[in-house]
């Protein structure tokens, strides 16, 4: 530790997403408001802001609107508002229904919302915090948290960079250095490894429900100019997860020809042969989805996991030292499928109080105060009013879940006096594998459906092969062991990107790790049954690099 560089902030911001950007963006509008001098530095694992960013999105610019009123004028790419706005309830591979507005959720209306993509949007938002005053370092990892004597957090460590795989030190090899400050704020996202680790350690889940996930799918394709529809959004539920599974698809048009499709899979489902990425692909070949793609060209492909728990799962968001904010802790709001604007909020009020705090003679290393204020701005009550969105969902089902939340969100407004928990962890969820029979998956076509590799060489991946791996077992003879005769290991399928494989070699089986083709959707650091899997983060640049996704 003695010989690693060591770098002092007021305010260290771990992640270059929504939540971040705007935590970093609204500290330096209040310093420059009072003539403060604050610094503010912004660590970001990818190659550059916007690569590791990957979602839907149709984005609610409400708490864009506060931070940046003229964002139009500013430029900001918010180009395509929703102008169509569709929900279909798919019952087979080739029959659908459309609902009328009046069934629809009113939380699920897209009424001045804008289609966007939500990499380009925070590449915007990089450079209002750079031309406001904030470091922005991307490429560095923050790879370990680092404390204090007292145990409080004082900062991160980034990765070392020119490990080998074996741990030894290559050519070129540079220490991580140690970024200090008297706040950090955790936004990297859902699932973030560090913002794990401050969970477990400072116990913020405590009397919480576990956080619930789903697996998001994503792909960019561009079509002939005579087939696009700017502004229209489609989605849809049941088939092809049926009773197999909970989610829902999505297919939006934006500028520039392109179309955006994706599926969601709930990650509580309970069949070990159950693979996402394969419902995805058989999701494309629907007519209410094929039609927008026929004579179309697929040009990016990604994969995320997304926090969707809501305010049952919601932790304390402070530790002495710091915070953990947006998708990190957990704010998107399930009942609008949309974590942008409250992602930006909690960064935004996070902000705020950490700027507050530094006013002060003594700033108190736990910003306690920091929880009641979120609960009680618009963010705590969008998501106290969408609290049983999920519960419900994973109770009774896609369809009388909906009609249930289309109960409480139309007619009470989230007010009905019943509040439902969900207590059981998504791994928890997977049944044996002699209890379920396996999807029938068909060989993709080339035209609509395709097979992993492909996709991952889409999504622009690269890591450094002679590195350590950045998957960790706990224990490394579980896979074959327990997972494989009990669940077939399904880390082979819920993966979305190849990366785990069970082979034979001499006839005996090996459970192996294709950690460069890894996307960072954290999905096995979640499904894992076994929780054997441990995602951290490898060198700093290393994954996708996602274009205009």
């Amino acid at each position: 530790m003695s010989d690693r560089e060591v770098m002092e902030f007021d305010v260290l911001i771990v992640g270059g997403g929504p939540a971040g950007l705007s935590a970093a963006c609204r500290i330096m509008q209040k310093a420059q408001a009072e003539e403060k001098e604050i610094s503010v530095c912004l660590v970001e694992k990818g190659s550059e802001i916007g690569a590791h960013i990957l979602s839907g999105a149709v984005v609610d610019p409400k708490a864009l609107n506060e931070l940046f009123p003229e964002w139009q004028e500013m430029g900001a790419p918010l180009h395509t508002k929703v102008s169509v706005d569709e929900l279909h309830w798919l019952g087979s591979d080739s029959a659908s229904k459309k609902f009328g507005n009046w069934m629809i959720p009113k939380t699920l209306h897209n009424d001045g919302n804008y289609i966007i993509s939500l990499g380009n949007f925070c590449r915007w938002l990089a450079e209002q915090a750079e031309s406001l005053g904030v470091e922005v370092f991307p490429g560095f990892s923050a790879a370990q948290v680092a404390y204090d004597d007292e145990g409080n957090v004082e900062g991160v460590i980034t990765g070392d960079m020119g490990l080998a795989e074996d741990g030894s030190e290559k050519d070129g090899y540079m220490p991580g250095m140690i970024l200090k400050a008297k706040y950090t704020i955790f936004s990297e996202g859902c699932r973030g490894h560090l913002g794990k680790e401050l969970l477990e350690r400072f116990d913020l889940d405590k009397d919480k429900a576990p956080q619930h996930y789903g697996l998001g799918i994503k792909e960019l394709w561009d079509v002939p100019e005579g087939k696009s529809k700017p502004g229209t959004v489609i989605h849809t539920a049941g088939w092809p997860l049926g009773n197999e599974a909970g989610g829902g698809g999505f297919l939006y048009h934006l500028e520039n020809n392109q179309v955006v499709v994706g599926l969601i899979v709930d990650l509580n489902y309970k069949n070990p042969y159950l693979s996402p990425y394969d419902e995805f692909q058989k999701y494309k070949h629907h007519p209410v989805i094929a039609e927008h793609l026929k004579d179309a060209k697929r040009v990016s492909y990604g994969a995320r996991a997304i926090a969707k728990g809501g305010w049952a799962s919601l932790p304390k968001m402070s530790f002495p030292g710091g915070l953990v904010i947006g998708c990190d802790a957990g704010t998107l709001n399930p009942a609008k499928i949309k974590g942008t604007h409250t992602a930006m909020k909690s960064g935004m009020l996070a902000a705020e109080s950490v700027y507050d705090a530094l006013q002060l003679e003594t700033p108190p290393a736990d910003l306690e105060q920091f929880n009641d204020v979120l609960q009680s701005s618009w963010l705590g009550k969008e998501l106290q009013q969408a609290r049983n969105f999920v519960p419900v969902m994973h109770k009774f089902g896609t369809f009388w879940g909906g009609a249930y939340n289309w109960l409480d969100q139309n007619i009470f407004a989230g007010g009905l006096p019943l509040t439902f928990k969900d207590m059981i962890p998504d791994y928890a969820c997977m049944e044996l594998a002699e209890k379920h029979v396996a999807p029938e998956y068909k060989k993709p076509d080339g035209l609509l459906s395709f097979d992993k590799l492909s996709s991952v060489f889409l999504s622009n991946t690269n890591h450094e092969e002679n590195q350590p791996c950045h998957l960790k077992l706990k224990d490394a003879a579980i896979p074959i062991q327990s997972n494989l005769p009990k669940y077939s290991e399904p880390a082979q399928r819920y993966c979305p990107a190849g990366v785990y494989e069970v082979v034979e070699s001499n006839g005996e089986s090996i459970f192996q790790i294709n950690s460069q083709n890894c996307v960072h959707c954290k999905t096995c650091d979640i499904k894992d049954p076994a929780q054997n899997i441990t995602w951290v983060t490898p060198e700093g640049s290393g994954g996708p690099n996602y274009p205009n996704m």
